[in-house]
């Protein structure tokens, strides 16, 4: 890790790469921190203090910027949902957008273009929402002037500062290393990171009802299972199934054996994104009707379903990741085009026929695989969600606990290694240089 590091201040190029990705994050943590124009922010560290899910889910992806009710509230969720739209649409539901996703990168422009559309109308309707809904759940009123033009104004600040954040992720990935949308996610986890321990001590540390030396015993616990955790993560992570491929003879006569290597999680953390931003959707519809219907026992059973910290909604969530692990997986890896690419370079898989064979091949294996990587994605995620279903007193903030190792990890390994490709391509410049 310490050679990484050293080698990556060492090139100007990743090195200036990385110095601009801190800046953009820099960024992003100021407009954390500019409250939305017309809304009481104090009302909001009230609602923090007994957050339910959809204050959990969005807080985490506003990069924490939710608890200051900023101008960055909304953070990425609205792009990663109308991300999910999109990419459902292109499985032949809108023939339109099943024909761009075969025409290379022209068909890649039209898509994104696409999702910038539903981001701007998903991000509206999520503000207004939001707005509408907290204001009426908090104590001390979150909206200074309630009314239909202060909404307006509210909903159009925050779907501006969604496409500010966009275009923020967008520079990152352009001109900074990793995903900009993921390092953006991360910097929220992050910041936020320090704050939650704390939480976690002075719930145990200071309250009452036992000796101290025990409540130091069930922390210094916690502080162990979290370490294992994130060694079990980072295993699973870069854990994978490496298939030998032969090659056909080459000019000198001699055939070449290789490795097409297959990751047990091979849909990263982007399922267990997924998960938690198809929960805001229900949620935030039933934000507008909190006040009309929050007493209607279908109210309470919609509310029930999709809150993560009910054992119902925590069984959905756990359902979500798993099958958007095994839609991912197929995305990330394409049997078909696998084997395409297999036979176009003349090689095969031992014992497995070309063509049909080795997509079949790849198919089935790439279930299996995604057996392991769901069950794994789940349990994890799901592991301080059942803690704060049992423990009475479990800090709110940190039900999320495992989705965010998740995607501090996957984040930090992907860009890891593409750091890590950077300083490779820059040595094979300069050899044939």
């Amino acid at each position: 890790m310490f050679t990484l590091l050293r080698s990556t201040f060492k090139v100007k190029d990743v090195r200036n790469r990385i110095f601009y990705t801190l800046m953009m994050i820099v960024i992003f943590r100021i407009g954390a921190h500019i409250t939305v124009p017309g809304v009481n922010a104090a009302a909001m560290t009230d609602l923090s203090r007994n957050a339910n899910s959809l204050f959990s889910i969005l807080n985490t992806f506003g990069g924490g910027a939710l608890r200051q009710y900023s101008i960055f509230a909304l953070g990425v969720s609205p792009y990663i949902t109308a991300s999910i739209i999109v990419q459902l649409l292109q499985m032949d539901i809108v023939p339109k957008f099943a024909e761009w996703s075969k025409q290379g990168e022209v068909g890649r422009r039209k898509l994104n273009k696409a999702t910038v559309y539903f981001t701007i109308v998903l991000g509206f309707i999520q503000a207004i929402g939001i707005s509408v809904g907290f204001n009426r759940l908090s104590n001390f009123g979150l909206i200074r002037s309630a009314n239909s033009g202060t909404y307006m104004n509210i909903a159009l600040v925050l779907t501006a500062g969604t496409m500010l954040v966009m275009w923020i992720g967008e520079q990152i990935t352009q001109k900074g290393v990793g995903n900009g949308v993921s390092i953006i996610i991360l910097s929220g986890i992050v910041a936020q990171m320090p704050a939650e321990l704390y939480s976690l001590f002075t719930q145990y540390l200071a309250g009452e009802g036992q000796d101290t030396w025990i409540k130091f015993a069930f922390v210094l616990a916690g502080i162990v299972l979290i370490i294992a955790l994130i060694a079990f993560v980072v295993y699973m992570e870069q854990a994978q199934r490496k298939i030998p491929v032969q090659y056909s003879k080459r000019a000198n006569g001699a055939s070449q054996m290789a490795y097409l290597p297959l990751k047990i999680n091979s849909a990263g953390v982007i399922p267990v994104i997924f998960a938690s931003s198809f929960m805001l959707i229900p949620a935030t519809i039933l934000g507008f009707f909190t006040a009309t219907h929050g007493n209607e026992s279908w109210f309470v059973i919609l509310s029930t379903i999709f809150n993560y910290r009910q054992p119902v909604g925590a069984a959905i969530y756990v359902l979500l990741i798993i099958t958007f692990t095994y839609f991912y997986a197929f995305i990330q890896v394409n049997p078909e085009k696998v084997a395409e690419n297999l036979q176009k370079q003349g090689g095969y898989i031992v014992s497995v026929r070309p063509g049909k064979g080795t997509e079949k091949y790849i198919s089935t294996l790439l279930v299996r695989l995604s057996t392991v990587g769901s069950l794994y994605l789940a349990v994890v995620a799901a592991i301080p969600i059942i803690a704060a279903i049992v423990i009475p007193n479990f800090p709110a903030s940190l039900s999320l606990g495992g989705t965010n190792i998740l995607i501090v990890i996957g984040v930090i390994l992907e860009t890891t290694k593409q750091i890590q490709g950077k300083l490779i391509k820059r040595k094979y410049q300069g050899f044939i240089q």
